[in-house]
């Protein structure tokens, strides 16, 4: 593979949580090798999702994998659309679709809530994969390992494993002890952190996901999907947490943000 000098870009298609009017809904996209437009695995795919990614013009087969990190809608329901979309730029490359269990008759009901009948004319395959964290994946040359964090509805935290590589993206939820011990020594945790403390929400909070990160030996953390007013208010927050964790590289993310691990 010809990869972008050794790296991978990560491309926060969105860093919001569900009612946020500014920033599109959590979804990350990663760029694996220097030929792709865009990137070739899609984290999460929310309401807002498809359109941030759509307008990066991709071609319609480049997307070789989208993961689900539980089935919220923030998280899910922007799938029929994408789908609607690779049908409609005529796709026949296979399309790799992996979440907790369920995702098969989630994914399947969604689309026939959002298009009737339409399944059976995508013209290209859906490859349904449900993961555990008793379950590890290999696709190709990355390998996808899980737990689940705290959250309102089961929730996979993810570890992606490529070309020598490891990025950590938490979905929804707080913190565990199993997603502490799968974010270990991750080049880089992209976590939720809905509030400043922990409120009983079930989400993460910005002080927990500082904790989670020194614990992990993390060297870079991203927060996303805050809660709206929070984010505004958060700048001179992060920034006193900064100084005080000065081998934490610590980044709010904006949508269309870039990064290279």
């Amino acid at each position: 593979m010809d990869l972008l000098g050794d790296t991978m870009e990560i491309r926060f298609l969105g860093v919001g949580e569900a009612c946020d009017g500014n920033q599109p809904n959590t979804s990350i996209l990663l760029k694996t090798d220097a030929h792709e437009t865009a990137g070739r695995i899609l984290l999460d795919c929310g309401f807002s999702a498809p359109h941030q990614y759509l307008s990066l013009n991709p071609s319609a087969e480049e997307l070789e994998t989208l993961w689900i990190s539980h089935f919220h809608g923030d998280h899910f329901l922007g799938s029929p659309l994408l789908l609607l979309w690779f049908w409609e730029m005529n796709r026949t490359k296979p399309l790799n679709i992996i979440g907790p269990p369920g995702i098969k008759v989630k994914i399947e009901q969604a689309m026939e809530l959002a298009y009737p009948n339409f399944m059976s004319r995508l013209g290209y395959s859906l490859l349904f994969q449900e993961l555990t964290p008793e379950k590890n994946l290999q696709i190709s040359d990355s390998i996808w390992k899980t737990a689940y964090s705290e959250h309102s509805q089961p929730c996979l935290s993810l570890r992606l494993e490529l070309n020598g590589k490891s990025i950590f993206y938490s979905g929804d939820g707080r913190p565990t002890p199993m997603t502490r011990s799968l974010a270990a020594g991750c080049d880089i945790i992209i976590h939720e952190a809905y509030d400043f403390e922990d409120s009983g929400s079930g989400h993460g909070s910005i002080s927990t996901c500082l904790d989670f990160a020194r614990n992990c030996g993390a060297k870079r953390l991203a927060l996303v999907h805050m809660q709206r007013n929070v984010r505004i208010q958060c700048a001179d927050v992060i920034a006193n947490f900064q100084r005080e964790l000065a081998d934490i590289e610590i980044m709010i993310p904006e949508k269309g943000s870039t990064i290279s691990v």
